[in-house]
């Protein structure tokens, strides 16, 4: 359908539109328009429960609004987090751009969406594309097509693909199109280029760039990748509850003991390297010496072909600065990442924790060893050119001393906002000696800060924020608009449920004193067992640690639960090992697709509850066994939690309640899939009976959690999703209830003009309240209707 939404024309890809999507649509066109007249600081917050049409009601308002305002949005960046995610946009791009030019024809722009991956995702050369490791793939690219190996080769690469891109690539541009991975491996194939150099190369003039989280917000990525981005681009940041967390993961480095004494054989291997060096072609080593003299920038476009070994942070100053002199000669920088490596292995000497801010860090690091803050900021980029220098093309190998780099350039670059902590043991194995160096980053927003600045518009979105205000807080943005969106049901397929006792009224609860009861383990036993004899198809069921669920699973196999489970249901379970859990839902959705029906035993921030969908039979009930909070003795997570007190004003208690619950709702939200979709969500643990904490959740679950359903014992639980689940498979009629959900154009033009006159009434009453001389405050947030939704 094709409709007028806020004076624009919308091209949506089917005969109806949900009203919380036009709601989506119009708060995301706020959002743009925001960004466009500002030139910045169009940012929103938009929690869009999961299965109600979020993806193609994105893609829809931007692309239309690229259409109507080809002037104001030049690019749409849309990050999202895993491949299967990636693949699920681009067919809805593909099915959306088909249907806009059924409308527009020969007037539809030249469109471009491409899909971005790593070269293990890409590659098609015959000797590296079947490798599985990521790594070993682009050790190999890099030992065919490094500029050094090209320059001794009459400027040809050991690989005929990138030839061909070199060659014709470059001077063909990709045609029209959406293409994803797949697409782009077979374009390749048939042209004789290579997808993924096709693939950066051709950003720079496609609509659309769909790829990982990390080719924008980690700057050891998004400098190589994402740098000619212009400012006029709007950024989406698709399921992204977890944001916070990816931000502080890719700025902080810890460093063990074994890493320093590979680092140490890296050092040895470069001094010979050098050594060769010298005797065969010095001149290499001059010419390095020279473009160093000149600056960063000019050493950087020298290699713009091979960075590999990226700075963890690069701020703009440092480019235009020359290296220090002490590091410029490559038998001094070797010397001095030689005496930094054995300063690191001293402060690892320890017998109790250090915990010091940066700067005492780098007082004692000049006092000890002579080194100061200045060429630390360098040594990353530093490594990178006398890698580049001495042709070393096992980059992998040298990941110890990279690390090392990374962290030199970190603490030379940053002293607020990060927390030093040294830790002789882990405390969970206090009698096993394991030096660690933590340099961890206690603010998320020093590495997305420059994302709000440089572009127009930045959506934050997901199915799981509650609450919306905890975002702005903690990443340091003013959104326009918060908004949280129902989800219109057909009929009412989602049952939430609290269960706080067990059968013989035990308070079920994972609390960390109660985790080796007896009696309370025997009580979430005999919850999953009735569970599981009522649910057809799949259950999953998660535990708050994988520590939690061996210990949990053990006890049940002891008391013979886990035999009653199998009378209805095969039991297979998540481990840390990314290949057997592969194998554990493979055989999960093979049990319950051929009838015998199946339970997964998962854990909350595990793989399965945040990347892996459980349509319809697949997931019947999902089960939440306590709250999943953080371990909150990590000496790491104590330090966050003091600076978010200290400068953001979050209280300890408010942000590990955030953190849990939205984890929470995000397992149970494997239960909901689609509006066709339905699911039993049950919460097992006391605690969710509180209004603090059942607050907490989406305002699209915490609708459906009557009151008779806040504390529950398990029979009683166990008794409502019977019913609920028999109501379910009963026969209604799907177009009649659709239709009561569902706008057409012409209900969407009443609206607007209903809006319309809302607005004029509103204006009408506040010039008649208003004294003549006195002005009227009106706020670009301050429709009523945005507030409330917002709440």
């Amino acid at each position: 359908m094709k409709f007028l939404l806020d004076g624009m024309y919308v091209y949506f890809p089917y005969d109806f539109v949900y009203k919380e999507q036009y709601e989506y649509m119009l708060e995301i066109k706020r959002a743009y328009d925001a960004g466009a007249a500002r030139g910045c600081g169009g940012h929103s917050v938009l929690e869009m429960p999961s299965g109600t049409g979020k993806t193609v009601s994105l893609l829809s308002l931007t692309i239309s609004y690229m259409i109507s305002y080809p002037d104001k949005i030049g690019k749409l960046i849309y990050c999202s987090r895993t491949v299967p995610e990636m693949e699920k946009v681009m067919e809805e791009m593909r099915g959306l751009i088909k249907y806009i030019e059924t409308h527009l024809g020969d007037k539809m722009p030249g469109f471009l969406g491409l899909a971005l991956s790593s070269r293990k995702n890409l590659c098609i050369h015959p000797d590296i594309s079947g490798e599985r490791n990521g790594s070993v793939v682009d050790a190999s690219c890099r030992d065919k097509t490094a500029s050094f190996v090209r320059n001794k080769n009459d400027g040809k690469s050991g690989c005929d693909y990138f030839n061909g891109f070199e060659d014709k690539g470059k001077l063909t541009p990709i045609p029209a199109g959406v293409y994803n991975l797949s697409d782009l491996r077979e374009y390749g194939e048939k042209h004789g280029y290579c997808p993924y150099f096709l693939a950066r190369y051709s950003i720079s003039h496609c609509n659309v760039i769909v790829y990982s989280y990390h080719y924008l917000l980690d700057p050891k990525i998004a400098q190589m990748v994402s740098k000619e981005l212009g400012k006029d681009s709007v950024v989406v940041f698709d399921e992204a509850h977890n944001i916070d967390n990816v931000l502080i993961e890719s700025m902080s480095v810890n460093i063990h003991k074994r890493h320093l004494d590979r680092a140490s054989n890296n050092i040895t291997k470069l001094k010979a390297k050098i050594k060769e060096v010298k005797e065969k072609d010095a001149s290499r080593l001059r010419e390095e010496y020279q473009r160093l003299l000149e600056g960063l920038r000019q050493n950087r476009e020298a290699q713009a072909t091979d960075m590999a070994m990226a700075n963890p942070v690069l701020p703009q100053d440092i480019l235009e600065e020359a290296v220090p002199g002490n590091i410029r000669q490559a038998e001094h920088f070797v010397s001095f990442l030689d005496r930094f490596n054995e300063y690191l292995k001293l402060r690892l000497a320890v017998l109790h924790v250090v915990n010091e801010p940066p700067n005492a860090f780098l007082q004692d690091l000049s006092e000890k060893v002579h080194i100061e803050r200045k060429p630390l900021r360098f040594v990353a980029e530093r490594l990178q050119s006398l890698m580049m220098t001495l042709e070393m093309v096992n980059l992998e190998e040298f990941s110890p001393l990279n690390l090392v780099a990374n962290f030199a350039t970190l603490v030379g670059t940053y002293t607020k906002g990060f927390s030093l902590i040294i830790e002789p043991y882990d405390d969970r194995a206090p009698s096993i000696p394991d030096p660690v160096i933590h340099f961890s980053c206690m603010d998320a927003s020093i590495a997305v800060q420059p994302v709000f600045e440089r572009f127009q518009s930045v959506i934050i979105t997901s199915g799981t924020l509650s609450p919306l205000d905890m975002y702005p807080k903690i990443l340091n943005f003013q959104p326009v608009s918060m908004c949280s969106f129902d989800m219109s049901l057909p009929r009412t397929s989602l049952c939430p449920i609290i269960v706080t006792r067990a059968s013989d009224q035990t308070t079920l609860s994972s609390r960390f004193e109660a985790r080796d009861d007896a009696s309370v383990i025997r009580g979430y036993g005999s919850l999953l067992v009735d569970m599981c004899n009522v649910v057809p198809d799949g259950v999953i069921c998660f535990f708050v640690s994988y520590t939690y669920m061996e210990s949990i699973v053990s006890t049940w196999a002891d008391q013979g639960i886990i035999d009653q489970i199998l009378k209805n249901k095969l039991v297979f379970i998540e481990t840390k090992d990314a290949l057997e859990t592969s194998h554990a839902l493979e055989s999960y959705n093979k049990a319950c697709e051929n009838g015998r029906g199946a339970l997964l035993l998962s854990v909350a921030r595990g793989k399965v509850s945040e990347g892996v969908d459980f349509e319809h039979h697949l997931g019947r009930a999902v089960i939440m066994m306590g709250i999943p909070y953080v371990y909150t003795q990590s000496r790491i997570l104590r330090a966050r939690l003091e600076y978010l007190a200290d400068h953001l004003g979050i209280q300890e208690n408010d942000f590990l309640t955030f953190d849990a619950m939205r984890h929470a709702a995000q397992c149970v939200g494997r239960a909901i899939r689609s509006k066709t979709d339905y699911g039993v969500m049950c919460f097992a643990d006391q605690r969710y009976s509180r209004q603090d904490k059942r607050t907490k959740l989406p305002q699209w679950i915490q609708k459906y959690i009557r009151p008779e359903f806040r504390s529950m014992s398990s029979d009683e639980g166990v008794g409502v999703c019977k019913k609920f689940l028999r109501d379910m498979a009963q026969p209604y009629d799907q177009a009649y209830s659709n239709n009561q959900n569902l706008l057409s154009a012409e209900q969407i033009a009443t609206l607007q003009k209903q809006a319309q006159l809302d607005a004029s009434d509103g204006m009408v009453a506040m010039t008649t309240d208003v004294p003549m001389n006195a002005a009227p405050n009106v706020a670009s947030g301050s429709d009523p209707k945005r507030l409330r939704m917002g709440e």
